[in-house]
């Protein structure tokens, strides 16, 4: 049986990760799994910091690993809106597809600070429920963590801009 692709998502906060996974889910099929989803329904109310994000997201990895290595090895795709944003999520990311030899798709989303903080004001006023962590201190936050993907990382990337 022919294995499913894993799609998955770089770019800064705000860059429209979770609105292009929606969109290929739309156009490709598959299953969408959605990391902001997951952690707002195991832990509500409790990711109010870069360091409760890390804490949770770390406890949800194991699972959502297994569960998307057995969607793919029944041979569905898999988006994943879960960021790719630093070298060490992005080889979480190949040790998902890897351990199971499955393809990849690394879309990286590539636009400007200015835009990424005009969309994320956006969402505060369509989602209140994170004006508390979307904001211009967090972006300037977690921006300092980001490093775009290289070439030299060996991944198969679809750069949007």
């Amino acid at each position: 049986m022919t294995k499913g692709k894993l799609t998955f998502f770089c770019g800064k906060m705000g860059v429209g990760k979770s609105t292009k996974a929606m969109e290929l889910k739309k156009e490709e099929g598959g299953v969408l799994i959605s990391e902001d989803e997951w952690l707002s329904a195991l832990y509500p109310n409790k990711i109010l910091s870069i360091n409760d994000y890390v804490e949770y997201s770390s406890l949800l990895k194991p699972q959502i690993k297994k569960l998307v290595q057995a969607i793919l090895t029944e041979g569905t795709n898999v988006i994943m809106d879960f960021p790719a944003n630093t070298v060490a999520q992005r080889n979480w990311f190949r040790s998902v597809f890897t351990e199971i030899d499955a393809q990849h798709n690394l879309v990286y989303i590539d636009l400007p600070n200015e835009v990424c903080l005009s969309q994320i004001e956006k969402r505060r006023r369509e989602q209140p429920e994170r004006a508390a962590t979307d904001t211009p201190i967090m972006f300037e936050q977690v921006t300092k963590y980001f490093v775009a993907p290289s070439l030299d990382e060996g991944f198969n990337i679809t750069i949007v801009t």
